[in-house]
This record gives C-alpha cells, sequence and structure tokens, in this order.
C-alpha cells in the first residue's frame, strides 16, 4: 500500500471514529426554559385629567436589544408591573408577541406622552403585527385586561421617574 493510500485510509477510519462519538444528539436533563426576572428600573402613573388613574413598577426598554427582546420568556408579570419603551423618536409602532408567554395590552402614546391607541389581549407567541393607529415615541405593556380595568382612553397620559 502506498504512502498517500494509508494516509487516506487512515483519515476516513479517524473521520468515522471521531463522528460516532462526537455527534450526539442528547439533550441535557433537567434542561429549563429561559425565563426572565423584573426589575425594577422606574415608577410610572397613568393619568386621566391629571388624576392618577393607577401606579406601576416599570422596566424600561430604551436601547436595540431591550427593545427587541421586550417581555419574552416571562412566565407571569405582577398588575402593578409593566414594561416602557422608549423610542428616539415619533412614528408609526408595530409590536408582535414572538416568545411572549404571557397576554398583554400594548398601550402607544405619542411624544407628549399623550395614548394614542391600545391593542387589547394580545395572545401569547402571536407573531402578527400589532400597530399603533397613529405616531407613537413611548409604549407599555401591562397584563392583558388592565386597560379595561382602568378604563383608559385614548388622550390619557402618563408620567414616569427613571431610577
Amino acid at each position: 500500500m502506498s504512502l498517500s493510500k494509508a494516509i487516506l485510509t487512515y483519515c476516513m477510519v479517524g473521520s468515522v471514529f471521531f463522528y460516532s462519538f462526537s455527534c450526539k444528539d442528547d439533550k441535557p436533563v433537567n434542561a429549563k426554559p429561559l425565563e426572565v426576572k423584573f426589575k425594577k428600573e422606574g415608577h410610572l402613573q397613568l393619568l386621566k385629567n391629571d388624576s392618577i388613574i393607577t401606579s406601576l413598577d416599570i422596566e424600561i426598554a430604551d436601547d436595540d436589544y431591550q427593545i427587541q427582546t421586550g417581555l419574552m420568556y416571562r412566565s407571569n408579570m405582577e398588575n402593578n408591573r409593566g414594561m416602557l419603551f422608549i423610542f428616539p423618536n415619533e412614528r408609526p409602532r408595530s409590536f408582535y408577541m414572538k416568545n411572549t408567554r404571557i397576554p398583554l395590552d400594548i398601550i402607544y402614546f405619542d411624544t407628549n406622552k399623550k395614548l394614542v391607541s391600545i391593542q387589547k389581549d394580545a395572545k401569547p407567541f402571536d407573531e402578527t403585527s400589532l400597530p399603533s393607529d397613529g405616531i407613537a415615541q413611548y409604549v407599555l405593556e401591562v397584563n392583558a385586561g388592565l386597560t379595561d380595568d382602568w378604563n383608559l382612553q385614548v388622550g390619557d397620559q402618563f408620567r414616569y421617574n427613571k431610577y
């Protein structure tokens, strides 16, 4: 056998050996799904004619990664909590529920922090586009049904403090 045939045979046998021991399809035992916990970053008040409707502890999403991730990978959220998305400008906005496990109300606000529109009861994992009815710079996500409980309407406002 020539040297080149011997090398080729050795490489083929080695490749089969390596492949048979390295290509396992095992899954980790007791693997848990990714879970993200709430991190209080501010406080928000919803207002109707300058009267406080409700107060919320909020997480703030104000960079590309946080805005893209939002409330994904959460199993629950307390009713006194929400996530405020802050965009650098005002324009039509659209959200979806990819990898979001909890139903949400999505509230769109303009640059003056006035409510523009609400997408109610967004369904978990639904990737359907949920657009604002006008231009928005801020978006608040809360548990589904709370906007009805609070009787939120177009023109209501919010104010917030970032910690």
